[in-house]
This record gives C-alpha cells, sequence and structure tokens, in this order.
C-alpha cells in the first residue's frame, strides 16, 4: 500500500536556516550576538570590522578566553552551549548568551570562519558554508576569537532582498554598538565601516562619560543623574530634565539586569513621574540601568532576550516612578544656562551650598519632601505662614505690607528654616522673579510658577485627604454658569468641596457660594471659580485621577501670585520654603520653569572674563 504522508522532518540545514530567522533579522542582529558573545567571553577590547553596511563582512576580534580546537567544532552545532547544564540554570543567568548558541544560527546563512586559541601561541581556524564545516585547521594566533561572517543571507536570497541599504544597515549596527557601549562601559570598542574607523569607545569611568562620547557633551548636559534604590529596585541612569524635553531627538534606553530591553510598561512608568511637569504630548529622553532580584526576572521571553518579563510588575512600575519623581525634584533637575555644574550626589558626601556665607547642608532639592498640607505659603487669610516654637502655623506679614519696590530677605534669611532648609538672602525683580546667589551662579524662581506649583501638590493632597481650610464669606456669592459649566460643576463638586468651596445649588444654572478656600490674601474666589469651570467645560478626562489632576493645576493656575505682584521678604522667604517641600519643584503644572540657573561661567563669559 503507497504510503500518503505529508509530514517529514526537515534536514538540518533547512532547520537551521529557519532557526536563524529567530537570531538574525539583518547584519545588526548578527554584531549583537557576537559582540555579546564575546563580553561573555570576558573580552576587554572587542574590535568590528564592517563592510558594505554588513551585508559582505562582518568581522568581531576579542581578547577573551578563547577556545579549544574540540570546543570550537562543538560551538557551531545547535544546542551546543557552556553555560547551562539543566532548565535550573536558565533561571537568573547572568550571561548575554550561551557561548555559541548564535554561531550556527549565524554559519547556516553565511560564509564563515572562526578563529580562536585559549592562550597566545597556538589556535584553530574552523571554515565553512551554508552551516556545513569546510575545514578545520591549526593556526599561530594571540589568546582570543575572530569570527568573520562573509555574503551574509548568501544562501537564503528571499531574505538577503530585504535587507536595507549600506548606509541603513549600518546606521542600525552602530545604534546596536552604542547600546552595548553604554551597557559594558568598561570595555574598549572600536568599529570600523568601509575601511574608516566610526566609532572609537575607550573604557569609561562613569554612564555619563560613555553617552558624552556618543551623543555629545552638549546633548548629556541636558540630562539629570539618578542612582536610588527603592524596595527591591536599584535604578541608575540619566533623565532629561523636563525644561529641556522635546528640544532634540527623543532617545529611550533601558537595562535591566545587565541586558538592554524592550519594556514599554517600564518606560511609561518613568514617563508618569514627569506627570504635571511637561506640556501634553511631550516624552523625556529616558537611559536607565535597572537591577532587581534575578529570581524576579525572566529573560527567556524573547529569542534574542530583547524582552523580560517581571514577577510582580506593578510594584516594580511603583517603585521606578517613586524613583524617577525622585530625582526630578532635586535642585539639578532645574533649568540651566551656561553649562551648570552638575552636582552628583556621592553616598555619604556633602552637597554645593546654596548661597554666600550659608553653610554646606543638605540642598532643599535633593531630600523627598511630604506634601504640604494645609497652610504654607499665604496660608492664613491675614498674611504669610510661619512656623512657631510649637510647630503650628501663624502669620508672618499681611500682604499690604509687601514694599512697592523690589524687595530683599533681611540678613537673617539665610538661617536654617523647617526641615533644615537653608533659606539665602532673596531678592525680588521686577516683581516677576526671586533671585538668590548658589555656589554654581544665579538662580531666579519664577514667583507665579512656584506658588502654582505648591498649591498643586497641595490641593492634590487636600482632595487626598478630603478635606481643606476654608473660610465662610460674610455675604455668598451668587454665580451663574452656562450649561456646559454647570455640567462641569456637577462632575467635579466634590473635589471642589474638598478644596474648601462650600457651594449650592440657586436653581437653575446658578450656584450660591458659602466658603471659599483662602490661598493667599489676594486670592479672587469668585474669579477663580468662574475661570475654573471654563477651563473645565467639555472636559473629558477618562478617569477620577485625572480630572482631580485637571481641577488642582487649573485652581492653582488661577490662585496663584501673579506676575507684578510685589512680595515682602517674610512671602518670598515662605514660597522659597514652601516650593522646596513640593517633589517636583522644578516645573510648575504647564511644563514652564519654575526655576532657571545662570552659571558664573556663562556671566563671565557674557562679560569678556573667561
Amino acid at each position: 500500500m503507497t504510503s500518503t504522508s505529508r509530514i517529514h522532518v526537515l534536514s538540518g540545514p533547512v532547520a537551521d536556516q529557519i532557526a536563524a530567522g529567530e537570531v538574525v533579522e539583518r547584519p545588526a542582529s548578527v554584531v549583537k550576538e557576537l559582540v555579546e558573545n564575546a563580553l561573555d567571553a570576558g573580552a576587554t577590547t572587542i574590535d568590528i570590522t564592517i563592510e558594505d553596511g554588513g551585508r559582505a563582512l562582518i568581522r568581531i576580534a576579542d581578547d577573551g578566553s578563547g577556545m579549544g580546537r574540540d570546543d570550537a567544532v562543538r560551538s557551531l552545532e545547535r544546542h551546543a552551549t557552556s553555560k547551562i547544564t539543566t532548565a535550573a540554570d536558565l533561571v537568573g543567568v547572568a550571561s548575554f548568551g550561551f557561548r555559541g548558541e548564535a554561531l550556527p544560527a549565524i554559519a547556516s546563512v553565511s560564509e564563515f570562519a572562526v578563529e580562536t586559541a585559549l592562550d597566545d601561541g597556538v589556535g584553530t581556524a574552523v571554515r565553512g558554508s551554508g552551516g556545513v564545516i569546510a575545514t578545520v585547521d591549526e593556526i599561530a594566533r594571540r589568546r582570543g576569537t575572530t569570527v568573520h561572517v562573509h555574503r551574509l543571507f548568501h544562501n537564503t536570497p528571499a531574505r538577503r532582498k530585504f535587507l536595507k541599504g549600506a548606509r541603513s544597515e549600518w546606521r542600525a549596527i552602530a545604534e546596536t554598538l552604542g547600546h552595548i557601549a553604554v551597557l559594558r562601559r568598561d570595555v574598549h570598542m572600536v568599529a570600523r565601516h568601509d575601511g574608516k574607523v566610526a566609532l572609537d569607545l575607550p573604557a569609561a569611568p562613569s554612564l555619563r562619560a560613555r553617552l558624552a562620547a556618543l551623543w555629545g557633551a552638549d546633548a548629556i548636559a541636558r540630562f539629570v543623574d539618578v542612582d536610588d534604590v527603592y524596595g527591591v529596585l536599584h535604578a541608575r541612569g540619566l533623565l532629561e530634565r523636563p525644561a529641556d524635553v522635546g528640544t532634540r531627538t527623543r532617545r529611550v534606553l533601558l537595562m535591566v539586569n545587565g541586558r538592554i530591553v524592550r519594556d514599554p510598561g517600564l518606560v511609561r512608568a518613568a514617563e508618569a513621574a514627569y506627570r504635571s511637569t511637561l506640556p501634553a504630548g511631550l516624552r523625556p529622553s529616558l537611559v536607565l540601568d535597572l537591577t532587581l532580584p534575578a529570581a524576579d526576572v525572566d529573560v527567556n521571553v524573547h529569542p534574542a532576550k530583547a524582552e523580560v518579563r517581571l514577577h510582580d510588575r506593578w510594584p516594580i512600575e511603583r517603585a521606578l516612578e517613586h524613583i524617577v519623581r525622585r530625582a526630578l525634584g532635586t535642585f539639578d533637575a532645574a533649568a540651566g544656562l551656561g553649562g551648570w555644574r552638575v552636582f552628583t550626589p556621592q553616598a555619604g558626601g556633602t552637597a554645593p551650598t546654596l548661597g554666600a556665607g550659608v553653610s554646606s547642608v543638605e540642598p532643599w532639592m535633593l531630600r523627598v519632601p511630604t506634601p504640604t498640607p494645609a497652610g504654607g505659603l499665604f496660608a492664613e487669610t491675614t498674611g504669610v505662614a510661619s512656623t512657631d516654637s510649637s510647630g503650628h502655623r501663624a502669620p508672618l506679614a499681611h500682604a499690604d505690607d509687601a514694599p512697592d519696590a523690589p524687595a530683599q530677605a533681611s540678613a537673617d534669611a539665610s538661617v536654617p528654616a523647617e526641615d533644615d532648609i537653608v533659606v539665602p538672602p532673596l531678592l525680588q525683580l521686577r516683581r516677576t522673579y526671586l533671585m538668590f546667589e548658589h555656589a554654581d551662579g544665579v538662580v531666579l524662581i519664577d514667583q507665579h510658577a512656584a506658588h502654582e506649583r505648591v498649591l498643586y501638590e497641595r490641593f492634590l493632597h487636600d482632595m487626598a485627604s478630603g478635606s481643606s481650610a476654608s473660610q465662610r464669606l460674610l455675604f455668598p456669592l451668587t454665580v451663574h454658569l452656562s450649561a456646559a459649566e454647570a455640567d462641569a460643576f456637577d462632575v467635579a463638586a466634590p473635589a471642589f468641596a474638598a478644596l474648601g468651596f462650600e457651594v449650592e445649588a440657586f436653581g437653575g444654572h446658578t450656584l450660591l457660594v458659602q466658603a471659599v478656600p483662602m490661598p493667599h490674601p489676594r486670592f479672587d474666589a469668585e474669579r477663580c471659580l468662574r475661570d475654573t469651570l471654563a477651563a473645565l467645560a467639555g472636559d473629558r478626562s477618562p478617569s477620577d485621577a485625572a480630572r482631580h489632576e485637571r481641577l488642582a493645576s487649573t485652581v492653582a493656575c488661577k490662585a496663584a501670585v501673579k506676575a507684578g505682584d510685589a512680595l515682602s521678604p517674610a512671602e518670598m522667604r515662605a514660597l522659597y520654603i514652601d516650593l522646596a517641600r513640593t517633589t517636583l519643584p522644578a516645573n510648575d503644572v504647564h511644563g514652564r520653569a519654575t526655576i532657571v540657573r545662570l552659571s558664573w561661567d556663562e556671566l563671565d563669559r557674557r562679560f569678556g572674563r573667561s
């Protein structure tokens, strides 16, 4: 009887070519696998030669541990590895790959040669094509391994025709090498393309130094350092300052336990920390190196190990958001002009001074402040609030006491304030900006933006706690609304109540306002309520949290002191302290800079002193 079976076992070469598709997508994939093999072998110097965008030649030479004759031949067999022996070894595996696991896939779609030696002297050369070994020879060479890949996809023309031009393929290779160089800053990497040195990256002492070599020092000046631990997560890296987001091409590089990976969830968590510091639509550049317990990360969910699976994702994402927000709350996160020196906190070290004559204590932007409760700047209807010896709020000065001319804080303004916040002597310019001297330059604070940030975070705290201080009006306000504004109030009524507004319906689209919050003496409650409802009319925020944030930001903007308001020395001091306590002091809720730093170097340059 004739067999009608249509199922058969593929031959070895065909199976190898199919398997190669999981690892070898383009020349950059080959470079990635071979360079990672070199790193797994302990290489300290890696030399990369590329011709015709990797389509004609890819040559990777390293000074790693090398292989003996038997291992060199065996490394070209499928499933050959020196890294694991049982399935249990896959959990928490620290290597990029398993030395030799990518070689058979690459060899199956190219003309290849592997030259290797355990020590200087006698080595082994294995040559072949299409995954078939042709010769195994003894050669003289130095310790390490060199892999030659010629005519990639020469035996799979259907895949070769989908390769892009030489320039496009080289750009992908350069990007891959740049990512690996950032990950392994201890390794010297040199890359040549068509005979010209395109990259020469000696070992770098820090992530910032490595990225400066890749992207340029000016580009890296836009970033603030992060190095923090929260729970089981240790996050290091660089974060783009909110004031600089959108000024250049966005870059995102994410590393988890020593691997470069793609993880949109972790990136979104980091971006969430920028919420209320950026205009809508802008996304920051991020370089993050995350370390987690090995048992919490599964790296074997992608053929090229470009993705990871987290055992318990939600707390890790929240931890990352917390760490990034804490870094954005530092003084270094404020906008800077003229090459302001980046301060990187050192364990047990001291921070730079805040102003002339101010002792070196922890700068107010380097702490993680708690949300400011009811009180603080202009908290009392009679004036600015300070703290008395019992820890209770008390008025310091009334707005009417503010002088018409620019004001400077008193000489004792540099004494430590609450929570060890040091307040330097402050000067008001154009009734709009507060200025003080810092060890590295001059610092300007926009009084409206600063107060807006203070009130926004305070209002969010009030809405979360469900109550806020308010003042009953001697004569209730009657406010007439449009239909859209009335709808907006109906949706946001509980939040308004939490902010201190006591409002009741008075028939139709009319409201009767009995009590209002009083964030400062100049506060125009009726105008604030009208402007806020006009701004909220037609709001289609998908969640209560988003609507509350929108309400808090709108009320904060309408309620904050304005440019042109003269502030007394006590008011300036209170504003400085309250801003210091916020979580994200460097930007207002619209993404504009709250703080701008002008370096002495820039001033010296402008005056011809440098």
